[in-house]
């Protein structure tokens, strides 16, 4: 299972990616040599108008080979010889799809397992509201005057203490207020109600996209501590690495798989797209450079800086590695 779960997570990482940049390749006519499904020997070729599609051996990723992508080309529909709107287009593309991956897949994982609405489904008897009068179907509107628009405001309102609270809720139309003083339960403060869950694809959406907003937020300051140190260098992982929190999300629940799959795609997304030589964000940096310099930078010298940049990430990649390895047998 961790096999199988481990080559999705690499499918709906890699794949994606590679099919923004194509389809917005298309879309400006830029010539694609070759799209790939997979990595190394291909078992099946199909020669379209002017690509080649593909279905490789090893089912983790794809790729996708543009004319002048990397070199020189005399050809109209080369990459380079696009204007600078169309190469940020395809080159920002990728990224954008990793970004739709994680909203897509929280989106689903949200629809599963349904959002806490602000109405009661249930009131425990003998607890702070039973006694105060809540009942089910009323819907929390505000707690002190603080108006509640989720589940999680309510609880927080209501931690903290025991401090008696003024609870106003929606019944049969007309707003009723409840005086409600929470009681400790495991080192937190509850009242004794439980919400009611809704499967609406409308909420799904809102609380993927919104959830993707709080993991990016997430990424950026996780990249900001590792920038002033905060981080080390040694806690980096990389796909053996993945491949082991696969395992561990596997035996928790394949919610925490989907989880894991929106949190590494937003990772990807940012990451790749970092002003760094042969990331798409250091390919853009390039562009704008090259739109204000002219032709004070060749193609072929650009492509060195890329080159030597794909070299340092090769060897970030061996570092990571050799860090998830350590990791494993100690």
């Amino acid at each position: 299972m961790t096999i199988i779960l481990a080559i999705v997570l690499f499918v709906l990482l890699i794949f994606p990616h590679e099919l923004g940049h194509f389809v917005a390749a298309k879309a400006v006519g830029v010539r694609v040599n070759e799209f790939a499904f997979g990595m190394g020997p291909a078992l099946y070729k199909k020669q379209g108008r002017e690509t080649l599609y593909s279905i490789r051996a090893f089912p983790v990723g794809g790729y996708c080979a543009m004319e002048g992508e990397n070199e020189e080309s005399d050809a109209e529909d080369a990459f380079v010889n696009k204007p600078a709107w169309a190469r940020i287009t395809v080159l920002v593309a990728g990224s954008a799809m990793n970004v739709l991956i994680a909203i897509l897949v929280l989106s689903i994982m949200f629809g599963v397992i349904g959002a806490a609405t602000t109405t009661v489904d249930r009131v425990q008897k003998g607890m702070p509201a039973a006694e105060a009068g809540l009942a089910r179907g009323d819907r929390i509107v505000s707690v002190d005057g603080r108006e509640i628009r989720k589940w999680s405001e309510l609880s927080a309102a209501l931690s903290g203490s025991d401090d008696t609270r003024r609870i106003t809720v929606t019944r049969n139309g007309a707003e009723k207020t409840l005086s409600v003083t929470p009681v400790k339960q495991d080192s937190r403060y509850v009242i004794g109600i439980t919400p009611t869950v809704t499967h609406n694809p409308l909420i799904a959406v809102r609380n993927g996209i919104t959830g993707s907003w709080s993991m990016t937020r997430s990424l950026f300051g996780a990249l900001k501590q590792l920038a002033t140190g905060h981080v080390k260098a040694d806690d980096l992982s990389g796909p053996v690495g993945m491949v082991s929190l696969v395992h561990q999300t596997e035996k928790a629940g394949l919610i925490n798989f989907f989880y894991l799959v929106a949190l590494i795609s937003l990772n990807l997304a940012i990451f790749n797209m970092l002003p760094f030589p042969a990331l798409d964000g250091g390919r853009i940096l390039f562009v704008i450079i090259r739109l204000f310099t002219g032709k004070a930078i060749t193609d072929r010298q650009e492509a060195a800086v890329h080159g030597a940049g794909m070299t340092l990430l090769l060897l970030l990649m061996i570092f990571v590695t050799w860090n998830d390895i350590e990791r494993l047998l100690t």
